[in-house]
């Protein structure tokens, strides 16, 4: 019998996959559990229609995650640092103070762990960095560090 998984089922497949099980562990186990739903012809479209309908949400977010990399990119980063009378900054600008400033400056709000920052800032002057904003999206990340 052909079966539609509606979840992970050890040793059988994965979710959303169409498999070829016995009819008994199909109806005695399977679909009683909610596990499997019968492979009809209205299953078999429902399961391409959501298919399509994920497709398109993923392209969507990527899509949304390019603009605001492009929006990122045009817009430096000002972040004003504190500097002793050498000109030597106290201290570094770390990922949380640019997600703070980056929120401040451009409305969008970015967890500082998506911030890719080797070390942290310890001098002043225009530095550029990576954000991860997506599993194929990088933004390019100006910041500007001048002193207070």
């Amino acid at each position: 019998m052909k079966v539609i998984l509606l979840a992970d089922v050890k040793g059988t497949g994965k979710k959303g996959q169409i498999v070829e099980t016995s009819d008994g562990h199909a109806r005695n186990f399977l679909i009683p559990r909610k596990l499997a739903t019968e492979a009809t012809e209205n299953a078999l479209f429902s399961l391409k229609k959501q298919a399509q309908n994920e497709q398109h949400k993923k392209k969507k977010e990527q899509d949304e995650a390019q603009d605001l990399a492009d929006r990122l990119k045009k817009t430096p980063i000002r972040i004003k640092a504190k500097v002793g009378e050498s000109g030597k900054m106290f201290g570094s600008v770390t990922n949380k103070e640019i997600s703070a400033a980056l929120e401040s400056q451009t409305g969008v709000a970015i967890d500082r762990k998506k911030i890719i920052l080797n070390e942290p800032i310890k001098t002043i002057g225009t530095k550029e960095l990576s954000i991860k904003l997506h599993a194929n999206v990088n933004a390019v990340l100006t910041i500007e560090v001048t002193p207070e």
